[in-house]
């Protein structure tokens, strides 16, 4: 190893910036996002990180630091059965995991509803180098032992005061997919929400002051991006068609769904917060007779492959949970600076809710 080698060994991410002239940012798309830059650029600042002897937290081959035991905690909002189950939080995991095993990392699972001591959270803090959280955390205590265990912390899909945190644009995905359904003119609109306020069963939202803060949830970020599609047809979208789904399981949106599909009148539309959800809905409209998407448009929000091999395949709002778990543990390995990101979404148009004929 040269000197500079030496020299530069341990320059973070916001030195080689300072040092080539560019922000931090443009440094991560060049090893992470290179479509964002154009060749001359990037060519440009990979030169000058090879000389400096940086090298991405992206990349293979590193090892722990001295003083690190190699293990990363992940903290679970839901049992850790749901989340290897779930299609989203999977997706996430193998992401994540991908990043971990190039940094030769080992990971840790917990589920924030086991975190009910200070003594049980000390003795994980021991075990790991740093958090990550993924998901929305209901459990006040082990929220408030994340705050102030002193390790590193990334939050996936909520913030936590000034750390490093990334998300999807639910807020641009959701409105893009109402202010496609509310194209067909539906005039009974229905919102199969999920976890919305803090409840353990199904239920109707009815008083407005009982949704969590949208910093902490998904689902209000994406409720927000329903009534903003609303607002834009002079439209306001009322409580009592909201209904509130504990936890993003076939069995509970089969019971939202149904209780939506008896209602008198009945919706004309119903706007999902996740593909598990609409895929409920779908089976549970095609029990009692009701066309899709002729009597009744749905949409979800995910774009897992199950939603594309229903009958008919749903119109829904694609995220990258993947490359969302990919980018966490990219936070992770480098977190000299706050950062925080928000992915794209993409709308997928499918045969639930299709273009409106012209």
């Amino acid at each position: 190893m040269t000197a500079k080698e030496t020299e530069f060994r341990r320059m973070t991410i916001k030195d080689v910036a300072r040092h080539i002239g560019v922000s931090a940012a443009t440094i991560s798309n060049a090893f992470n996002r290179p479509d964002q830059l154009s060749v001359q650029l990037r060519e440009r600042i990979l030169h000058e990180c090879k000389s400096l002897g940086y090298r991405s937290p992206g990349l293979p081959a590193r090892t722990p630091r001295p003083g690190r035991v190699g293990i990363v905690g992940v903290v679970l909002s839901d049992c850790l059965s749901y989340n290897l189950k779930d299609t989203v939080a999977n997706q996430f995991l193998t992401g994540l995991t991908e990043e971990l095993d190039k940094a030769q990392l080992s990971l840790l699972m917990l589920s924030a509803k086991e975190i009910d001591s200070g003594c049980q959270f000390r003795q994980h803090e021991a075990m790991v180098d740093g958090f990550i959280i993924y998901g929305q955390m209901n459990n006040r205590q082990a929220y408030e032992q994340m705050i102030r265990q002193r390790k590193s912390l990334i939050s996936v899909d909520c913030t936590i005061e000034e750390n490093s945190s990334i998300q999807s644009d639910d807020f641009g995905g959701a409105l893009a997919c109402a202010r496609h359904a509310l194209t067909h003119g539906p005039r009974r609109v229905g919102v199969l929400g999920l976890r919305l306020i803090d409840a353990r069963h199904v239920c109707r939202v009815y008083d407005p002051s009982e949704l969590f803060d949208e910093s902490e949830s998904i689902a209000c970020r994406r409720l927000n991006g329903y009534r903003a599609a609303f607002a834009e047809c002079n439209r306001q979208l009322l409580h009592d068609s909201i209904w509130n789904i504990p936890i993003n399981t076939h069995a509970c949106a089969q019971q939202a769904a149904r209780e939506a599909l008896l209602c008198n009148p009945r919706p004309e539309l119903l706007l999902c917060m996740s593909d598990t959800i609409a895929i409920a809905a779908l089976q549970e409209a095609q029990k009692l007779g009701i066309r899709v998407p002729e009597d009744l448009q749905i949409v979800g929000f995910d774009g897992i492959p199950e939603a594309l091999s229903c009958y008919p395949s749903l119109t829904t709002v694609y995220q990258n949970s993947m490359e969302k778990g990919r980018q966490a543990g990219r936070l992770f390995l480098d977190t000299a600076d706050s950062t925080h990101i928000v992915l794209d979404t993409e709308l997928l148009i499918g045969g639930s809710c299709p273009r409106p004929s012209i």
